[in-house]
């Protein structure tokens, strides 16, 4: 790769670092900045090599929130252990599924995401934990083991769905849900890492390269976080879900045009 493209991929990770401690949705910037570095590459491998920089920036993400901000063990265990099982199936199916299949129910969600947070600015701005906790468990549970698989088979806007189902769903404020879904996403990104290393799909010089980018990004993307609270968490979830359902609309129309 020339100089170029090692900034350009660079910069990428590092901003898919800072955006996604904070709110998810790394996957958005990361995943077509590789698509675009290394295009010569096999899909499953640029998948493969996209997780290496995310779950070192989640690890980072991850240790920052536990210094300042308890996230809940046990339900992101509950969730964790789906997902991680998810993922791993997600990433054995990658190269057998078309991207574009999801497009639109991804398309979907992410509107209906965007508009119930917009229209309730109260959600997540406290703790208002739903159901009993046995229900809780069953709940993060079913949902961590579907966004897990869907992490493992594609991933952008994985950070962001995780994030929803705890404060949306659960009822978590946004600051302890992000550093709970932090914990979540850390599994997902290490069983997709065993999946597509047995098939060999990884680029791991690359991957250990930019991770260092990824890092510092998540680790002032985590202090903001941090020093901000549950309103800038909420902005920023807010930001990162319409820029999702732009990039994915936007790739959704020109495949149709192009169909």
């Amino acid at each position: 790769m020339t100089v170029g493209t090692w900034i350009f991929l660079a910069i990428a990770s590092g901003f898919a670092g800072f955006v996604d401690a904070m709110a998810g949705g790394g996957g958005l910037v990361q995943l077509p900045a590789l698509l675009i570095g290394i295009s010569s590459k096999p899909l499953p491998m640029i998948l493969g090599t996209n997780k290496i920089p995310s779950v070192f920036g989640t690890t980072s993400a991850t240790y920052n929130y536990f210094k300042k901000v308890k996230p809940d063990l046990n339900i992101a265990l509950y969730m964790a252990i789906p997902a991680f099982l998810g993922s791993m199936s997600g990433a054995r199916l990658a190269a057998e599924v078309p991207k574009d299949f999801f497009r639109p129910f991804i398309l979907f969600l992410l509107v209906v995401v965007a508009v119930y947070t917009w229209f309730k600015p109260e959600l997540g701005m406290e703790e208002n934990l739903r159901f009993t906790k046995n229900a809780r468990n069953w709940i993060v549970g079913f949902f961590g083991l579907l966004i897990g698989f869907y992490d493992g088979i594609f991933g952008p806007g994985t950070g962001t769905f995780l994030l929803f189902i705890l404060v949306g769903v659960v009822g978590y404020a946004f600051l302890k849900a992000s550093a709970t879904a932090k914990l979540v996403n850390w599994s997902t990104n290490v069983a997709a890492i065993i999946s597509f290393q047995l098939t060999g799909h990884i680029w791991w010089h690359v991957g250990l390269i930019l991770a260092f980018a990824n890092v510092s990004g998540a680790l002032l993307g985590t202090r903001m976080a941090i020093k901000g609270g549950s309103p800038l968490v909420r902005k920023v979830f807010l930001a990162v879900t319409f820029l999702l359902i732009s990039k994915v609309g936007y790739d959704w129309i020109v495949l149709v045009a192009n169909n």
